[in-house]
Parts: structure tokens; C-alpha cells; sequence
């Protein structure tokens, strides 16, 4: 977690790491909901009501999205280069051979969180955090791990297992 997070949004994911053990057990007992999908939908809204991501950019500063080659190849048309190029300046492959960023933070976020190439992100950029997508009982590994790296995440699963719980 970054420490240059604002420290309401640093509660958020305090919360979440203090209760990892009871947020990974509600979030596979969650995923049998028929009404996951409309409960989470309306929490990323409001969540996202109150939070910005550009006073955040928690996930740009610690993680890497996972880049497709149709990512590659629209970036690096974007900056110019050769698609071979951007990878080898950029990016290796994984231990699930995936292609990911080299290093953290993101070397395309700017000092004041904005993303230099954010009109041609990676689609992983576009969907984060994935918490308002259909079928979410097919990526709560995924919300769980998510839950220690976006205030969002952390502070929507919070207000579910309050709920639901």
C-alpha cells in the first residue's frame, strides 16, 4: 500500500488487511448469491460517488495489469514504437506467461496520477476494479486480492459483509 494515499482512503485498505481472513471467507460464501452482481453494481456506484481514483492510483503505484497483444500493439502504435520494442523496454512475461510492467509504479503515471496513455490503456486498466461487471461470482479471487490494493474495493466489500453479512 502506498503511503502517499490520502488517509481516508488508507483506512479503507487498513480495514481490509485487519479483516483479510473474514473478507476472503464472505466473498466465497457471497459468490452463491442469485443478487451478487445487482449488490455490487450499486455499491461500486456509490463508492465511486465519493472516491476519486486520481487522488488514489493505489493500483497504478503497486500492481500491473496483465497486457494482451492487442494492448501492445495499440499502445505502442500510440507512443510510436514497434510493438517488440515497447514490450522489451516495458514489459516481461509472468509465471502465468502473462506479459505485465516491468516495474511499479506504473511508468506511465504522472506525478499527479494521471495516466499518460489513458485513452489506449491495457482493457485490465479499463475494467479495474471489476466490480461492476456481470458474472462477479467469477472474480471474487480476484475482489479479495483487490480488496488490499483499491480503497473502493476495500470499503465496498466492507459495506456488503456489514449488510449481508
Amino acid at each position: 500500500m502506498s503511503s502517499s494515499l490520502p488517509e481516508e482512503l488508507r483506512k479503507h485498505l487498513n480495514k481490509a488487511n485487519q479483516f483479510k481472513k473474514e473478507n476472503k471467507k464472505f466473498l466465497q460464501n457471497f459468490a452463491r448469491k442469485k443478487d451478487i452482481d445487482s449488490a455490487f453494481h450499486t455499491l461500486h456506484d456509490e463508492a465511486f460517488r465519493k472516491m476519486d481514483c486520481l487522488d488514489c492510483a493505489n493500483c497504478c503505484k503497486t500492481t500491473s495489469p496483465i497486457f494482451r497483444d492487442v494492448d501492445i500493439d495499440r499502445i505502442s502504435k500510440h507512443l510510436g514504437m514497434k510493438p517488440s520494442h515497447f514490450t522489451e523496454k516495458y514489459l516481461h512475461i509472468d509465471e502465468d506467461n502473462d506479459w505485465v510492467l516491468n516495474v511499479s509504479p506504473c511508468a506511465f503515471l504522472g506525478s499527479d496520477n494521471y495516466c499518460s496513455i489513458y485513452d489506449v490503456r491495457p482493457k485490465a486498466c479499463r475494467d479495474y476494479p471489476h466490480t461492476d461487471r456481470k458474472n462477479m461470482h467469477q472474480v471474487m479471487d480476484l475482489t479479495y486480492k483487490n480488496t488490499m490494493v483499491c480503497p473502493a474495493v476495500a470499503s465496498i466489500v466492507d459495506r456488503l459483509r456489514a449488510e449481508r453479512g
